[in-house]
């Protein structure tokens, strides 16, 4: 299945001074990455890479995600619009090379195939990590609760 955002990169193409690339959405695209992302839309999307090779045919991306997302909020039901920035570093490892380091804080390893990595599939990657899973509007407040009463007996 083809990713709703593909953007190949040849690692070929990195030079010693590493490679700077962005990845934009299109409209067809932001749409389907709302479908995916379970969200009811996606306005724009845009994410920025600085690619750099490093040991072996591993490469070193950070990166800058840039989104207007419509969410649901958790409390009131309401749709609001949140923009979203977010910075993230990455590794694309040869595929079977992956490392097991439970560590939270250690870079997110990538797999890719062949000689390419995909610079739009990552970028998905990183919108879905960055959704909050209990969005929430400004200002929306849970009702006060009614205290319980008593059981008479």
């Amino acid at each position: 299945m083809k990713p709703e955002l593909h953007r190949a990169v040849p690692v070929a193409e990195i030079g010693p001074s590493g490679l700077d690339s962005m990845v934009e959405a299109s409209p067809a695209e932001c749409a389907a990455l709302a479908r995916r992302m379970g969200v009811p839309a996606v306005l724009s999307f845009c994410c920025r890479f600085h690619l750099v090779r490093t040991v072996g045919s591993a490469v070193a991306a950070r990166g800058r995600l840039l989104a207007s997302v419509v969410r649901t909020c958790v409390v009131s039901l309401d749709d609001f619009e949140i923009a979203m920035e977010e910075d993230f570093r990455v590794r694309f490892v040869p595929a079977g090379t992956e490392t097991d380091n439970p560590d939270p804080e250690a870079e997110d390893e990538i797999p890719f195939a062949g000689a390419v990595i995909d610079l739009g599939e990552a970028a998905a990657e990183q919108l879905a990590l960055a959704l909050d899973p209990y969005p929430r509007k400004p200002g929306a407040e849970l009702p006060e609760s009614e205290p319980s009463s008593r059981i008479r007996h």
